[in-house]
């Protein structure tokens, strides 16, 4: 095995020809890696590109050391490999690309957050009382926030209703002799725009085993998508939360509302909500007291 070292005068030729164009590929191969690395980190495909990247790396020390056998093997599985990664991969891939393409629609999205934020802030205002009920009566709830990821397939599994979020429809939606009440309901623009809807469950195997299908069911619509997803527990009246495939328990009604402000509102409206709270401080605690917060 022989192994040439590169010369000096080759590396500075190489930071002579170094150029603007160099920086940028570098830097958008960086930002690649860096966000494909934190997409996988806390997922099943963490798992299985370790597996590749060992593979990867048997095939270079083959190379290296002359190791005929295992290039022959490793050369045999690399020309499958990319089917087979398409396979193995595919709800990460798919999850991947919606969240890619949502990105930039954010950024657009929030040009009109001035025009569009009091309406936000009244449909928190009305989903975090109604949960807040709900959690005191141990009555089990999904509730799902279509961001830029639409949930049009979704939709189709459930009933369509199109009306104004107030508190008491969605008590009596999910009211456990309600008809409605055991699928998931999607807030679109709003409003609820329909319920009893059916979600994708997370195949996650290192959710908690005693968390049950509504809990799988909103971990898996949120590692599917941008939505936002508010589950209530039937068993213990616990309210969670479930963002890119993250679940976050033990909200009470303050916590819920300002979670949703910061996922949901443009940054006006958040600065607004922010003035409310300390006015809301100010009632309650005196004037001193709301200074101080």
């Amino acid at each position: 095995m022989n192994i040439t070292l590169p010369k000096l005068s080759d590396i500075l030729t190489v930071v002579k020809r170094f150029g603007f164009g160099d920086a940028v590929d570098i830097l958008l191969v960086s930002l690649l890696l860096f966000y494909l690395i934190r997409f996988i980190r806390d997922r099943r495909a963490g798992k299985l590109a370790v597996g590749v990247l060992l593979l990867i790396a048997l095939r270079v020390l083959s190379n290296a050391f002359d190791m005929y056998l295992t290039q022959y093997i490793l050369k045999n599985i690399f020309q499958i490999g990319v089917i087979t990664l398409v396979v193995l991969f595919q709800p990460e891939l798919r999850s991947v690309l919606e969240q890619v393409g949502a990105t930039p629609i954010k950024g657009i999205k929030s040009f009109g957050d001035s025009r569009t934020a009091s309406p936000v802030q009244a449909v928190i205002e009305e989903v975090t009382s109604a949960v807040g009920d709900l959690s005191e009566t141990k009555t089990g709830a999904l509730i799902v926030f279509e961001r830029t990821t639409r949930l049009g397939d979704m939709i189709l599994t459930g009933t369509v209703i199109d009306a104004y979020p107030a508190a008491f429809l969605i008590k009596n939606i999910f009211f456990n002799k309600a008809p409605l009440h055991d699928g998931a309901m999607i807030i679109r623009d709003g409003r609820i725009n329909a319920a009893g809807c059916l979600l994708p469950l997370s195949s996650n195997p290192d959710i908690i085993k005693d968390l049950g299908t509504r809990h799988r069911a909103g971990i898996g619509m949120s590692e599917n998508s941008d939505a936002v997803v508010v589950i209530v527990s039937e068993e213990t009246g616990v309210i969670s939360t479930a963002v890119g495939g993250k679940l976050v328990r033990g909200y009470d009604a303050a916590g819920l509302r300002a979670f949703l402000m910061k996922q949901l509102a443009g940054e006006g409206e958040k600065k607004r909500f922010d003035i409310i709270q300390r006015v809301r401080s100010i009632r309650e605690h005196g004037v001193g007291k709301g200074d101080q917060s």
